[in-house]
């Protein structure tokens, strides 16, 4: 190992390290963790406080009713204008279910309590520390809003929260509740909810009865305030908190989305917005207007990692009120998992709340991996033989490539021996080592380069992947030998502590595959190459597999699966394709007849040889005053 080779790779260590100091926390940020921490401490106490007080202050309030009826009217119509009636009285419970899902209502408010989805769970680890399955709800968090503001003048509030109000449950059957608030003139403000079978959506109607001359004439729309803490539902909630947030799409544009990495508020206004989605990793909650909400405010807040909630998704969302004697506005509302097909069949754009990736990667994601996959899911039933399937059908595709990259490589291994000797010849004079070099491959029409341009080719496919695996419902608690959800990482052992740069407790052994057969594809693919130009590259292709250790270590099983299967394919391919398909003496042969013909120097050539002359000039040039003042 020569002075420069040693030097680069002391760079590298002391770059890791002072990468791996900048990463630590400080202990400002470490002050300000234990800060939030104690804050959401307190709002939690001061929630249960709240809870209490409401408590207290209504066994109070009741008592007041009892003792001056009159009394506790006038607050309430105080408080709640025409509604006050409604401002008082017991929230009932209501279920509608189908085979797919089971959908709580309450009263209060005339909201969805909660959304059990009966084919999803999640998994939690139990009091004896194993895993287990327990029922997946959506919507369920007490701490949840959807409530409408009604603008009514002269009230201290400037108006009415439905959320306050008791409706009165006027319908219900098997696939239909309907709530209704009545106004003290004989209006009333209702909410009809619908299912059907086979669907995760719901009808979802508003109708709003001789409620014009008590909302302000000024008021041209209502707002309605969505409040949802989302749950962490996956094993890895890294990759969780990383693919959820607030989507909506705006009715003349594509879809957009807040920060999912930050807090982040996006302003929809002057703009008609034809759905909002609040969507996890791989469930979502989607409120869709049949025809369109005037505009949107949109907020995502990111939560401390302990925090018991994924995140905290706001939305305020206006709708059109025209002062009509009888107003009607009708939605979707969608609350199930993130299937591509079933979103698509609204045909709005829904499905792109999936996190295939936008751009070409997006593109490739929905309409030439995932059909693919979905075909090879047709008549395999198990995921990781599919994810083998896939891996042979995406190489047999790149094979071509594959062919011209390891074509160039052998080209190269045939001018190795008089690289070689040519290395030794000016093994004094690097800088006329390195324009020989040049010289050389310009004769025999070698590029250098070629080997690696089959493989940037290539990376739009790798990238796709990337972002395919832990985007499908499909992967999600799908098991393969070890890994039991190959949309997580696979845990093959756990340690008893945590490793570094967020590499979890555990280790992944589709990952350490990955790296071991990297590291004999590697030795096998470039063993006869020269690679004296360069001394560091031949050393920083081997460490490089095991840096990216940490960065697979908690990604998705089914990506590293993929990895390990390309390995092993890609080192058949190279065996067959230099052993059995390639001809060297034919490569001989072309580099003979190559050398033979007359030579035109491009521009780029005669660029490179000019500033290899150069800098030997300077190189020359250098040497003659030091030996210059040695004299002296």
């Amino acid at each position: 190992m020569d002075r420069n080779t040693i030097i680069g790779l002391t760079l590298i260590f002391i770059l890791l390290l002072v990468w791996q100091q900048m990463m630590q926390p400080t202990e400002e940020e470490i002050q300000e963790q234990q800060r939030r921490q104690d804050s959401i401490e307190t709002v939690q106490q001061l929630q249960e406080n709240l809870q209490k007080a409401e408590k207290d202050t209504a066994a109070q309030l009741e008592v007041v009713e009892t003792k001056d009826d009159s009394l506790a009217l006038l607050r309430r119509q105080s408080a709640f204008g025409p509604f006050s009636g409604a401002a008082s009285g017991e929230a009932q419970e209501v279920a509608l279910e189908n085979e797919l899902f089971k959908v709580s209502f309450t009263s209060q408010g005339g909201r969805i309590k909660e959304v059990l989805l009966k084919k999803h769970y999640k998994v939690v680890e139990g009091e004896d520390g194993k895993e287990k399955k327990v029922p997946l709800s959506l919507l369920e968090d007490e701490k949840n809003k959807f409530e409408y503001f009604f603008p009514i003048a002269n009230l201290p509030t400037g108006g009415v929260n439905t959320g306050s109000l008791y409706f009165d449950v006027v319908k219900a059957d098997d696939t239909s509740v309907t709530f209704r608030a009545t106004a003290d003139n004989g209006g009333y403000f209702e909410q009809e909810y619908r299912i059907a079978d086979g669907t995760y959506n719901i009808d979802y109607d508003l109708r709003f009865e001789n409620l014009n001359t008590l909302i302000r004439q000024d008021a041209d729309e209502l707002k309605l305030n969505w409040v949802n803490y989302l749950s962490k539902l996956e094993k890895n909630t890294l990759y969780e908190r990383r693919y959820s947030t607030v989507y909506f799409k705006p009715v003349e544009e594509d879809p957009d989305y807040c920060s999912c990495t930050s807090d982040d508020v996006e302003e929809v206004q002057n703009q008609r917005v034809k759905w909002v989605s609040n969507a996890n990793q791989f469930f979502n909650s989607s409120l869709i207007a049949e025809q369109a909400f005037n505009s949107a405010v949109l907020e995502t807040k990111m939560l401390p990692e302990e925090a018991k909630d994924l995140k905290l998704l706001v939305s305020e969302i206006s709708l059109p009120y025209n002062h009509n004697q009888s107003e009607s506005f009708s939605m979707d509302f969608f609350v199930g998992p993130n299937e591509f097909e079933r979103l698509a069949s609204y045909d709005n754009s829904l499905q792109d709340i999936i996190p295939f990736g936008w751009s070409i990667f997006g593109t490739i994601n929905r309409w030439v991996i995932r059909p693919l996959f979905n075909f090879l899911s047709t008549f395999i039933g198990s995921k990781g033989i599919v994810i083998l399937f896939l891996t042979l059908i995406v190489k047999l595709l790149l094979y071509p490539l594959t062919y011209r990259m390891l074509y160039s490589q052998s080209k190269m291994g045939a001018l190795k021996p008089r690289l070689e000797g040519m290395k030794d010849k000016f093994k004094d004079d690097p800088q006329q080592q390195q324009m020989e070099t040049m010289k050389l491959y310009r004769e025999f029409g070698v590029n250098p380069l070629g080997g690696c341009m089959p493989m940037v080719l290539q990376m739009p496919i790798w990238f796709a992947l990337y972002r395919f695996f832990p985007a499908s419902i499909e992967f999600r608690q799908a098991g393969f030998l070890w890994a039991d959800d190959l949309s997580s990482y696979d845990v093959f052992f756990n340690l008893p502590f945590e490793l570094p740069f967020n590499m979890g407790a555990h280790i992944s052994l589709f990952t350490l595959l990955w790296a071991v057969t990297t590291l004999i594809y590697t030795y096998y693919n470039t063993r006869h190459m020269d690679m004296s130009a360069n001394p560091a590259m031949k050393y920083m292709q081997y460490i490089m597999p095991i840096m990216f250790l940490g960065f697979f270590n908690t990604f998705a099983s089914g990506l590293t699966c993929y990895l390990l299967f390309s390995n092993l394919f890609n080192i058949a391919q190279t065996i067959v394709t230099k052993n059995y398909i390639i001809d060297n003496e034919k490569i001989e042969r072309e580099l003979e007849e190559y050398r033979k013909k007359p030579k035109k120097k491009g521009g780029f050539q005669q660029r490179l040889e000019a500033a290899l002359k150069e800098q030997q000039r300077i190189q020359e040039q250098k040497e003659t005053q030091q030996r210059k003042k040695r004299k002296r």
